[in-house]
């Protein structure tokens, strides 16, 4: 199992730590696993440096896909993407 570091934006930041947010939504460029360890190290965009804050997490069900997987990559570049977290 691997471990992954990714830095987050303040505002996610604290979704996540509050439990709120419970997804990621990340540019596929780099190797991930389901069962591997994710952590998001908190970064100030406005000075350009991490606050040394981070959440670690276990990497749960994941998909990669690229935008013409369903057939609708001119609808998704016009419109965009929403991501729905599910809650019972």
């Amino acid at each position: 199992m691997a471990v992954i570091k990714k830095k987050t934006w303040p505002e996610d930041f604290e979704l996540i730590s509050q439990g709120i947010k419970k997804y990621e939504l990340r540019v596929a460029d780099f190797d991930i696993q389901e069962g591997d360890t994710i952590i998001l190290e908190e970064w100030n965009p406005e000075t350009k440096e991490y606050t040394g804050r981070n959440i670690e997490k276990k990497v749960g069900y994941m998909k990669k896909f690229s935008l013409d997987d369903f057939g609708q990559k001119e609808e998704i570049e016009k419109h965009g993407l929403y991501i729905i977290q599910l809650e019972d």
